[in-house]
């Protein structure tokens, strides 16, 4: 008998309060991350990746917002249950997160190592010469050169990768069960996200990680990832295998979405865009949120939300009619 998943989500809604009450931002998200497995959240900006993400960690940005709905396991602790006080031990030592911008989440007065270490004393309640000594491994371990000199140094002394892999090491620290990486190599060179990414992957074969690659890049998911959880207007639109959904995307967003990337148009012809701009949450559409939008749109879409059911093996989709061999657009 299988084991269950790492992390299992179930009708995730999240909130922001307005004069007339809660108006969901997150709308009903469910998935499931296996051991070892990567998951890529995919989606424009907007379209409730992150929110999703600082859900799972309860580190919402703002006071207005909160979880109004659903169900977050982390094998069989339920973190919506959770007092603040326990969830800080969730937060680095179950869960791990890297963000775009690691200069905006490393303490520019602490040395690299000491930010490590204050992780492991906190989780581990190592003294501080042990905490020192397992914060130079995870330097060693993601790739920092010469990482018993370099544990002295500040942010600002390392370069733009280096503070990345900082950002990683400092996640890493007290080796949690997943990893949250939030469009982690957006901000670099292409030379050094191949790097990251890399990096990430000998991480998940070495560790046994299970990580969640929240991007707007399909190229990048098609390089790492083993599933894709596409997002649209806080909903999910379509979750499956990464192979199904490149070669046959279901929803018609997530085809859109390919066909807008680099090398999908034929030389000498422009790429394909999306016509529109994903909706706000205060002026979401009223039946499918993409049916503005979508060009296969018809009576159906405008009125009801589709739900989200399994178009094959491991795929589901939410729409009225998803493409594919044998589906037409609707009327």
């Amino acid at each position: 008998m299988s084991a269950g998943p790492v992390l299992s989500v179930r009708d995730l809604t999240v909130s922001v309060a307005r004069d007339e009450g809660w108006r969901p931002i997150v709308d009903g998200v469910s998935f499931d991350l296996q051991a070892g497995q990567i998951l890529g959240l995919v989606g424009e900006s907007g379209s409730g990746k992150s929110m999703t993400c600082r859900a799972l960690m309860r580190l919402l940005p703002g006071a207005r917002l909160a979880i109004t709905g659903g169900s977050i396991r982390l094998g069989e602790e339920e973190l919506t249950a959770l007092d603040e006080a326990a969830m800080r031990k969730v937060r680095g030592g179950q869960i791990g997160m890297i963000f775009q911008n690691p200069s905006s989440h490393l303490d520019p007065v602490m040395t690299i190592g000491a930010q490590i270490a204050e992780t492991i004393r906190f989780h581990q309640g190592a003294s501080r010469r042990e905490a020192m000594r397992q914060a130079i491994e995870v330097l060693r371990q993601v790739g920092i050169p010469d990482p018993t000199a370099r544990a002295g140094s500040y942010p600002h002394e390392f370069s733009g990768g280096m503070r990345q892999r900082a950002m990683i090491a400092v996640a890493l620290a007290c080796q949690p069960k997943v990893l949250i990486a939030d469009e982690p190599t957006t901000a670099l060179d292409v030379t050094v996200q191949a790097q990251i990414l890399r990096l990430l992957l000998d991480l998940r074969d070495s560790k046994g990680l299970s990580i969640i690659f929240i991007t707007h890049d399909l190229g990048v998911v098609s390089q790492t990832c083993d599933s894709i959880a596409v997002m649209y207007g806080g909903r999910l639109a379509e979750l499956g295998p990464k192979r199904d959904i490149i070669r046959a995307a279901r929803h018609p967003y997530t085809a859109g979405l390919i066909r807008c990337q680099p090398g999908a148009a034929a030389t000498g012809t422009y790429l394909e865009t999306i016509p529109g701009q994903p909706p706000t949450v205060d002026a979401m559409p009223s039946g499918c949120r993409f049916h503005p939008r979508c060009p296969r749109a018809g009576e159906t879409c405008r009125e009801h939300q589709p739900a989200f059911i399994s178009v094959d093996l491991g795929h589901r989709a939410a729409c009225h009619f998803p493409e594919g061999p044998g589906q037409e657009a609707a009327r």
